[in-house]
């Protein structure tokens, strides 16, 4: 038998995304992400191939645990507007400087130009866009948004909204991400509350 792996291939993942956030996906390389995990880059290209396999993994778990941030959301708060508030919130968790988000646009070049890539994000965008839908129909039926609120068309408008808040924080940056997404995400919804204090 085989010597047990000692790192798991979700901490090396998360290794990536440390790497990623400091160099980008271009600058980045199978020697910053083993060093950020502790490991030899000999160990990554076994598990991974090339650093292109070790990213195209990378953008596949971040496809399968998109659902995390709701469920984990959803578990914290009776509230489905507060769930969704803090799922958002949630997803932006990996970016706390411009530089950053600056890496994760680095990977959407990649998204734009590369098949492999695109299906991914497609996947990913899809799946985040149901999980908001899923979450505004839970506050439609508990009066927390208007009975006339198209939850398919403000899930929509959740969406956009937080990839803008993200841009707009990274170039202006007056408030706290958190702060910035919860702001943006307040004034889209604002229109269509339902029960007073929702």
């Amino acid at each position: 038998m085989g010597r047990p792996r000692t790192t798991s291939d979700e901490a090396i993942l998360q290794a990536t995304a440390r790497a990623i956030g400091r160099y980008g996906p271009q600058g980045v390389t199978l020697a910053a992400v083993a060093q950020e995990a502790g490991l030899s880059p000999a160990t990554l290209v076994q598990r991974f191939g090339s650093k292109r396999g070790l990213l195209l993994a990378f953008a596949a778990h971040a496809t399968e645990t998109v659902r995390l941030p709701f469920q984990r959301a959803r578990e914290d708060h009776g509230s489905p507007l507060e769930a969704l508030r803090a799922a958002v919130v949630d997803l932006a968790a990996g970016v706390s400087t411009p530089e950053e988000l600056a890496g994760s646009l680095g990977f959407l070049q990649l998204d734009l130009t590369d098949a492999e890539f695109r299906r991914h994000a497609a996947e990913h965008a899809l799946r985040t866009r149901d999980e908001i839908a899923a979450l505004l129909a839970e506050a439609v039926a508990a009066g927390e948004l208007a009975e006339t609120a198209e939850v398919d068309r403000l899930a929509h408008a959740v969406q956009v909204t937080y990839n803008g808040a993200l841009i707009l924080w990274a170039l202006t940056g007056s408030l706290p991400l958190a702060a910035a997404m919860r702001d943006a995400l307040d004034q889209t919804l604002r229109p269509y509350l339902g029960a007073p204090g929702a």
